[in-house]
């Protein structure tokens, strides 16, 4: 389909051109463009390394290396060219090799690339963490997973051919087709992504995650374990661990400890805990307000990480606070500890439970 500029006096069709025929080069001008706007090709990413290449091989380099926000790598090739040629085989063979990806590895190569473009005043360990919303490192969480995105001007059949076929596998890879057209001397550019179509990738999403979860259900890989806790006289059964630290933040916070305060105890994700805003809000309002102070920021607040239904907001001294509800292993477990021994004279006691989820 063309695109067309519209005048007051008729539609005229763009000219197809290519990025050759424009004079743009596939490093110096597409990479070097894409990686400060990475979300027209693949949003939601924080690229952390250009022209990767940790490895023996130094003649292999992933042109640009991302994380996505539930901390899974994301390889990126860039062809300029009007098939592809042979990107998806070197992405599945870079996926591979970074498969194994550390997060310190991750924060030193993002460390070097912050200082090739001009910001080694960014603490890179800080900004992943930031990204990721995490208060300190979780290897078991990183790099559970390797995207891949192809971007080019075009892609030849054998290779949406090969896409396809990973997808079905549980790949998951994407094709993103830049087309450049000239209009008179400028540069438009028509981004589509052509696989998976956008109306089949929740579908496929979906899929991906059904499948992680029943890999989970098999292996025993995740901890389903819910607790019986006592709060004062109140006794709570069979509580999933997120909800268990939030009726434990809300029976303190009842008995008129400040919300600050216990959030400050809360182990090592006590930074993370809590958000506030200034005065009373309901759930819409409190989203928007803790949106637009995030943003503010430079960050961005993601509700479905807090219990942000009105039921669950807790109002105090002229705010309103939403508590976290990422909680999980090792986290878990020192929070309410410390919970525990911080107010002594408040009866926390916590156990598993005989019921586990199912």
């Amino acid at each position: 389909m063309p695109i067309f500029e519209l005048t007051s006096a008729s539609i005229r069709a763009l000219r197809p051109t290519t990025f050759a025929q424009m004079q743009l080069r596939e490093r110096d001008d597409l990479q070097r463009l894409l990686r400060e706007s990475i979300d027209v090709v693949a949003p939601g990413l924080l690229v952390i390394a250009e022209e990767f290449g940790d490895w023996d091989d130094s003649r292999r380099r992933i042109d640009l290396l991302a994380v996505d926000r539930d901390a899974n790598l994301v390889v990126i090739e860039l062809k300029r060219t009007e098939d592809g040629g042979h990107m998806d085989l070197q992405a599945i063979r870079y996926a591979a090799m970074v498969s194994t990806m550390t997060f310190d590895k991750a924060v030193n190569a993002f460390s070097r690339y912050l200082a090739s473009i001009g910001r080694p005043d960014l603490d890179a360990a800080t900004e992943l963490l930031d990204f990721l919303d995490w208060a300190e490192p979780d290897e078991d969480a990183f790099a559970q997973g390797v995207q891949i995105v192809l971007v080019s001007a075009n892609f030849h059949p054998e290779l949406t051919t090969a896409a396809l076929w990973l997808g079905k596998q549980g790949v998951d890879i994407r094709c993103v087709r830049l087309q450049p057209y000239d209009m008179d001397g400028k540069v438009l550019v028509d981004v589509q992504q052509i696989i998976p179509l956008p109306e089949a990738a929740e579908y496929q999403v979906q899929l991906r995650e059904k499948a992680r979860k029943e890999r989970e259900a098999r292996s025993g890989g995740a901890d389903h374990t819910r607790f019986d806790i006592t709060l004062g006289d109140r006794r709570f059964e069979a509580e999933p661990k997120r909800r268990a630290i939030y009726l434990a933040f809300r029976y303190l916070a009842e008995q008129g400890i400040a919300p600050e305060h216990i959030a400050s105890h809360c182990g090592p994700r006590a930074n993370r805990a809590l958000v506030s805003v200034e005065g009373e809000a309901e759930r819409d309002k409190f989203i928007r307000l803790a949106s637009e102070a995030r943003a503010a920021e430079g960050r961005r607040f993601d509700p479905k990480r807090y219990y942000c239904d009105d039921a669950d907001l807790l109002i105090r001294n002229g705010r309103t606070y939403a508590f976290s509800n990422q909680w999980g292993g090792d986290d878990w477990i020192a929070a309410m500890t410390n919970l525990r021994e911080a107010f002594p004279d408040q009866t926390i006691e916590f156990s598993p439970s005989r019921e586990t989820a199912s």
